[in-house]
């Protein structure tokens, strides 16, 4: 074991803020150091957050996107992609039942398209919130502030806006027409709304860098976001990255485990990306800081056309079997279903935006 890896690991159990360069050390764990990195990562997740997962149950109503990020396929250039919108009682029906099976969260996710109103969606949440007892997502992109503010008075509790990479050369390159810039500003204005905010990055991004990923993570802490998905960058054949490899598993575990020490208090999903590049995915992931599953609730019809990236896990599924191969996924890692909604820690504090100096 490297002396400077021993250091930073030391440091990270003393709940230490650790510096970019330390990220960097502990990213780039040997085989060997890896397995004292995911134990203090566990370790350090128990400790702030406990032994409960908490199932958020995702509906990806609409596939349709204004944007053309070159490793999506929701891009509107793929005319390969069977194209769908859900209703608002479409919406409300698959909600109900991702509460009935007992999600206490419920993420509504879709790409960036204009065809829903700001009132629409607040219409949306506003009934949600009336007809169950469940907290709401937003995970639905760039918006003008107002549009994010009426989702708020509506009920909205948080909002995912993924940064996907540090880089702003390589975000512009990605993202055509937008830039890193734009989107951090965007995380502060949902923050100072009141959402809890949450981001994240693709591990394995072409031109991506183990400095890179420090570097996200030192993002994520800035901008003082309260849940953080980590998951491998997948190729899609219809998209302009379809041609490069995959993020790897052993990557993206040690980035999960590096930003669990960084984050201690953040939310953190076992992603499915991580459960579609490898069949235990995501149950290594529970045993490297997270603690949090998505478990599919789109209806079985739609699902199968929300195809970011190929080969995601449980397209066949119907909402019941997604729930209950979460639950089981859970009591595998020997941790318990959570009962509450999984707020961050501080949501009922003042939100002050603040940048750590590095």
């Amino acid at each position: 074991m490297r002396t400077e890896f021993r250091e930073a690991l030391k440091k990270a159990g003393d709940l230490k803020e650790l510096s970019k360069e330390e990220l960097v050390v502990l990213i780039d764990a040997s085989e060997e150091e890896s397995t004292a990195l995911f134990e203090l990562a566990d370790q350090v997740r128990r400790q702030f957050l406990g032994d409960e997962v908490h199932l958020r149950g995702i509906i990806e109503f609409s596939n349709y996107c204004a944007n053309n990020c070159l490793y999506c396929g929701l891009r509107r250039s793929n005319r390969q992609l069977a194209r769908y919108r859900m209703t608002m009682s479409e919406i409300l029906d698959s909600a109900r039942k991702a509460a009935g099976l007992g999600c206490k969260t419920i993420v509504l996710q879709s790409g960036e398209d204009g065809y829903y109103t700001a009132n629409f969606l607040a219409d949306t949440v506003r009934l949600l919130k009336k007809e169950t007892d469940v907290a709401v997502t937003l995970s639905i992109g760039d918006r003008p502030r107002e549009d994010y503010e009426k989702m708020r008075e509506a009920g909205a509790d948080r909002y995912l806006l993924k940064h996907e990479t540090c880089d702003e050369k390589l975000f512009a390159v990605l993202r055509p027409g937008t830039s890193l810039a734009e989107r951090i500003e965007r995380l502060k204005w949902l923050g100072e709304i009141g959402f809890q905010v949450g981001s994240g990055n693709m591990v394995g991004l072409p031109g991506q860098t183990v400095e890179t990923l420090a570097g996200d993570i030192i993002l994520m802490r800035e901008t003082g976001v309260e849940m953080a998905g980590i998951g491998p960058f997948i190729p899609n054949e219809q998209t302009p990255l379809g041609d490069r490899p995959a993020g790897t598993l052993a990557l993206t575990l040690k980035t999960l485990a590096a930003a669990r020490l960084a984050l201690p208090c953040v939310h953190m999903p076992a992603t499915t990306a991580t459960g579609t590049i490898h069949p235990y995915g995501r149950d290594k992931a529970l045993r490297c800081g997270a603690n949090v599953i998505m478990p599919n609730m789109t209806p079985p019809a739609y699902r199968v056309s929300y195809q970011i990236y190929p080969g995601k896990t449980g397209l066949a599924g119907t909402p019941e079997e997604s729930y209950a191969g979460a639950v089981k996924m859970v009591e595998n890692a020997g941790r318990k279903v959570g009962t509450g909604y999984g707020h961050s820690i501080d949501y009922h504090a003042k939100k002050v935006w603040v940048k750590i100096e590095e």
